[in-house]
């Protein structure tokens, strides 16, 4: 069994909530653990809140983002696209082997942190015995405990299995941010995989 489905939203405060409630009515409707929902729907909280607040040109107050849900077999992914300027350089988060990596496993996966894809530019073996050699590079520091924002992808991460952060090519641009989580099942579920 297979649900998906896409909005197009604008870049309003309120859009945000009705991402939330669609995505909850779906899985509650296909008989998805409230736990789960609930971890996913605030992560598509912050995901939304994100494209929202960063999602424009700078000082733009219109725009539009995208999200994406699939929920198929085991598994629900989430994707937000904005058309903003992007994720800033730099802004890439460390994986377990301390190397720049844009794919990280949540806590809930096989591996916190596990590298799953070369990252651009990883050069030939020598070039990448050197960086191993040269030690680690620092790790973005999490935000402050006075920081107004900065921890709504970190709260992704926890709670999704498998995140992506990355920028759409071309000049449109854009962030997308898409996470996936192994769904629970109630024991009433009418549309629970089989």
């Amino acid at each position: 069994m297979s649900i998906w489905w896409s909005l197009h939203l604008r870049r309003e405060a309120a859009s945000v909530p009705l991402a939330r409630r669609l995505l909850i009515g779906t899985m509650e409707t296909a008989g998805v653990d409230p736990d789960v929902s609930y971890d996913l729907s605030l992560a598509l909280t912050e995901a939304c809140a994100n494209a929202v607040e960063h999602g424009g040109a700078t000082g733009a107050t219109a725009g539009a983002y995208r999200v994406t849900a699939y929920l198929d077999g085991e598994k629900c992914r989430i994707e937000v696209a904005d058309s903003g300027p992007g994720l800033p350089p730099g802004r890439v988060f460390m994986s377990a082997a301390n190397t720049p990596a844009t794919r990280v496993k949540g806590r809930r996966g096989t591996g916190r942190g596990r590298r799953t894809r070369r990252r651009a530019g990883a050069g030939t073996a020598q070039t990448q015995r050197k960086a191993r050699t040269q030690g680690p590079p620092a790790a973005p520091a999490p935000p402050s405990e006075s920081a107004e924002s900065g921890r709504g992808l970190c709260l992704i991460r926890e709670l999704a299995d498998d995140v992506h952060f990355g920028n759409r090519p071309g000049r449109g641009g854009g962030a997308v941010i898409s996470f996936d989580k192994i769904l629970k099942w109630r024991e009433d579920a009418p549309l629970a995989a089989v």
